[in-house]
């Protein structure tokens, strides 16, 4: 009986080490990002700039890796009551896992972490008029992924200093295209 349960512990012990098997969080493989994707969490330390209406409340659509190791990154957003596109080309930056962006100011974009084939965690740094804004955001290639993915990302805000009341799940919001 001993045995059986040594043996039912260690198994269980395997299957969550297996879990967190394809997590990447360093060296990453900007080109395995391309696809399809959901937008599932928001987060900023201005709320404002996530919520309705707020410039940085956009859905991801796809990403493009380009031959330059740059991506190009397809979002849809609602502009009074209408779903426009919005495409940006991030360019690789001499950082591992670091892009920059226009918009809204300038913007620099850090992979956190990723699991290719499920989900990756985005942060960024807007700089715009003096002002530095940070936020986090979480994507997935299915419209929802698991507890511990959202849990992962309230500490990461948290770590960051971003109040758990900024995170915004936005997997029932409109995403225009992606209804």
């Amino acid at each position: 009986m001993k045995l059986l349960l040594l043996c039912l512990g260690l198994t269980l012990v395997y299957a969550h080490h297996e879990e967190n098997h394809d997590v990447v969080t360093s060296n990453f493989d900007m080109s395995k990002l391309s696809g399809e994707w959901y937008t599932i969490l928001l987060a900023s330390d201005v709320k404002e700039k996530v919520e309705e209406q707020g410039s940085f409340r956009m859905f991801l659509e796809s990403i493009q890796a380009l031959d330059n190791s740059s991506l190009l990154l397809k979002y849809h957003k609602m502009i009074n009551g209408e779903c426009v596109e919005l495409t940006f080309g991030c360019d690789e930056t001499e950082e591992e896992g670091v892009c920059s962006a226009s918009y809204d100011g300038y913007n620099e974009f850090h992979i956190v972490e990723a699991d290719y084939n499920d989900y990756f965690i985005l942060y960024y740094l807007n700089y715009h008029n003096e002002e530095i804004i940070q936020g986090i955001e979480l994507h997935a290639r299915n419209p929802d992924v698991s507890p511990q993915i959202k849990k992962r990302f309230e500490e990461l805000c948290e770590n960051h200093g971003i109040p758990k009341e900024n995170v915004l799940d936005v997997t029932n919001a409109d995403h225009c295209s992606q209804d």
